[in-house]
């Protein structure tokens, strides 16, 4: 359900820009538009894994250096038939963690200091089974591919706003209406936003449930989230919103209406959907 979730959402953001490219600025400035957020985001696909362990100071592990961590993330490597990913630790005391890299042959998982002294072992092998399965989903190139239609978007009622700050106007009727241009404007790059965030709980969603089937224990990680979203509040981490969606709890804080851009779902939502995973449930 939640691929098939997915893939419609990814056929929604594309009708998004289709006929939000054509209203804002027609064939042409749809194209210029797609072709930018496509560059933007493939040096990001290729190279986001290096940067963001960069901007968290992370540092690579060996197994003598971090045994525990180490034998988990390997004997479940093992388990998925994907190749054994790099192993890091954050030095940071905000338990959360991350996986990055643009296939499971380029692969990287990262703990902090905090979730390594917080979770028992049982905990963080379910927590890391949940990285893999974003890892063995190739999340990265799915939510890039998000990111380059909502980025051609963004662009679009960019460059449709200062066409009109300096008096650009339509040539041709059959490009759209200015009301339209004006309503798409404002209208869709925050539908694109939105669907941009809701591909991501979806994709948040299937990691748990594959998460815990890889590790055999759904129990272990509900019990790992419980305590990482108590462990989080108490301990923010200083987290940028371009990279919290890649943490397997939310470092940002935030409710209400803020919630509809949250990149993650409900802790509640996904604990239960985990207890219902159990046996006999």
């Amino acid at each position: 359900m939640n691929g098939l979730k997915t893939v419609m959402l990814m056929m929604l953001l594309t009708l998004l820009l289709v006929f939000g490219g054509a209203a804002l600025a027609g064939r042409q400035g749809m194209t210029i538009a797609l072709v930018i957020a496509f560059g933007m985001n493939f040096i990001s696909y290729y190279f986001s894994d290096k940067i963001v362990l960069k901007m968290y100071r992370a540092q690579q592990v060996t197994e003598s250096e971090a045994p525990v961590l180490y034998r988990i993330v390997r004997r479940l490597a093992q388990r998925a038939g994907i190749p054994m990913p790099k192993v890091y630790i954050i030095p940071d005391m905000s338990p959360n963690a991350f996986a990055t890299g643009r296939n499971p042959q380029h692969a990287a998982v990262a703990a902090t200091e905090g979730i390594m002294q917080l979770l028992s072992e049982e905990e963080l092998s379910g927590v890391m089974a949940h990285e893999l399965t974003h890892v063995m989903h190739r999340d990265i190139l799915i939510g890039t591919v998000a990111a380059t239609i909502a980025g051609a978007i963004s662009y679009l009622a960019q460059m449709a706003q200062w066409a009109m700050i300096f008096g650009g106007g339509r040539r041709n009727d059959d490009d759209g209406s200015p009301v339209a241009s004006f309503v798409m404007m404002i209208v869709a790059p925050i539908a694109a936003m939105l669907i941009q965030m809701a591909i991501s709980r979806s994709r948040e969603y299937s990691a748990d449930e594959g998460g815990a089937k890889l590790n055999g224990n759904p129990m272990a990680l509900a019990n790992a989230l419980r305590k990482l979203a108590k462990g989080a509040q108490m301990i923010p981490m200083h987290a940028t919103p371009a990279t919290s969606h890649m943490m397997i709890v939310n470092p940002l804080r935030g409710g209400g209406i803020v919630n509809l851009f949250s990149t993650h779902p409900p802790i509640e939502e996904r604990i239960a959907r985990l207890e219902s995973m159990r046996p006999g449930q």
